[in-house]
């Protein structure tokens, strides 16, 4: 198989099909592996490569013009640092712009390359997006090497090699490593990051345990602005660990990888938290183990939902929000079983987007009701929470 490097080019998308796109690297220097999606958000970047749900992912942007609000210190998703438990590469249409916000702290391409994130500019996002509508989600080497030096045919085999994401838990590496307290509220104008709601007697209305498959920080913040204490736990903590706590409620939170394999050791602790008759709300992979702790299936989608424009419906309001949506598996609405019901669905392609248990205070979201990036429609859905965990106490 032989290719011809373009004059200038610095940087490689290396399909596992054998196609080659070709442009100007950004970020970090070297090569990272991985599965291709594309994100449709207009803002946000900087939230995107640190969301741990796309962990082993190199993220294709949609909108043309990326890096004009910079980056900050404030807006990680990640609780841990390392870009190895986040988005492994990045691509974009047009070269990053030059930061032009007060909140920046850094431009978009030195950040990437600090983190170790792998970036291409200069291709046509628009092809490959349709490619990933036509043909489903590639896998790729993303590489960046300031002499043009590759070999592309090598590149090529070790994305043809790669895996993928069907079968890998990769909450395991996403998880923290021992228990922490989170206690930072939702930014406002005014205010920034709010501060604990707590009562009168100086203790949180509520005592949250949310299970860290790879938890973004504004989810937490959400809990934190609602009146709850959140403490985090590793993804392997027992049921019985858990409810030695004496929580009111537990969230399962998003994270990266294929929910079978997780809950492989995930879903018989849900369970058991079920059973317990404690209030349980799961977002993304939290949801999808918490589908399958009651009888439900999952699947690998072909193009996944990525961004923060799609359209859900809440079939127990009628209402129709805008959130923000980041997994490549779903869960198969035609095995849920009873007790369960669909509370929220796709309106882009009619996939399950929520379930509720009919007999326990559980229910869940596909969706990331904390909204970062993206519309803050789903926010209710941490207030549904608190109400739950009110109407059990």
């Amino acid at each position: 198989m032989s290719r011809d490097l373009l004059p200038g080019v610095t940087g490689v998308l290396a399909l596992a099909d054998g196609t080659v796109l070709q442009g100007h690297g950004v970020g970090a220097v070297g090569e990272a592996v991985g599965e291709v999606c594309f994100n449709t958000a207009m803002t946000g970047y900087q939230e995107i490569l640190t969301d741990p749900s796309y962990m082993a992912q190199i993220v294709a942007f949609t909108f043309p013009h990326v890096g004009n609000t910079g980056t900050n210190v404030e807006d990680l998703e990640q609780m841990t640092g390392s870009a190895e438990t986040a988005a492994r590469g990045a691509i974009f249409r047009d070269l990053p712009t030059a930061p032009a916000s007060w909140r920046a702290d850094a431009d978009l391409p030195g950040w990437m390359a600090r983190r170790g994130v792998v970036g291409l500019a200069g291709v046509d996002t628009r092809a490959l997006t349709r490619s990933i509508r036509e043909h489903g989600m590639p896998h790729a080497v993303i590489a960046h090497s300031p002499e043009g030096r590759f070999d592309l045919d090598d590149l090529v085999a070790k994305a043809k090699a790669w895996s993928g994401l069907e079968g890998l838990d990769l909450a395991k590496d996403a998880t923290c490593l021992q228990p922490f307290v989170y206690d930072e509220g939702l930014w406002s104008w005014e205010d920034g990051y709010a501060k604990p709601l707590l009562l009168k007697n100086g203790k949180p209305k509520y005592e949250v345990v949310v299970v860290d498959y790879g938890v973004k920080r504004n989810i937490l913040r959400a809990l934190t602005s609602v009146g709850a204490r959140a403490t985090v736990v590793p993804a392997s903590t027992s049921a019985e660990d858990i409810l030695a706590r004496k929580p009111d409620g537990v969230l399962l939170s998003n994270g990266p990888g294929d929910p079978a394999a997780t809950g492989e050791y995930a879903v018989p602790e849900i369970r058991k938290l079920i059973d317990s008759g404690t209030p349980v709300f799961g977002i993304c992979l939290g949801h999808q183990m918490l589908s399958l702790a009651v009888g439900a299936k999952t699947v690998k989608m072909e193009q996944g939902h990525h961004g923060a424009n799609h359209p859900v419906k809440d079939l127990t309001t009628g209402k129709v929000e805008i959130v923000s949506m980041n997994h490549g598996f779903t869960v198969d609405r035609d095995s849920l079983p009873e007790p369960v019901v669909e509370t929220h669905v796709s309106l882009f392609d009619g996939t399950n987007a929520g379930i509720a248990l009919k007999n326990r205070p559980v229910f869940s979201v596909q969706h990331h009701p904390e909204a970062s990036p993206g519309p803050t429609d789903s926010l209710y859905l941490f207030q549904r929470f608190a109400d739950l965990m009110d109407a059990a106490k």
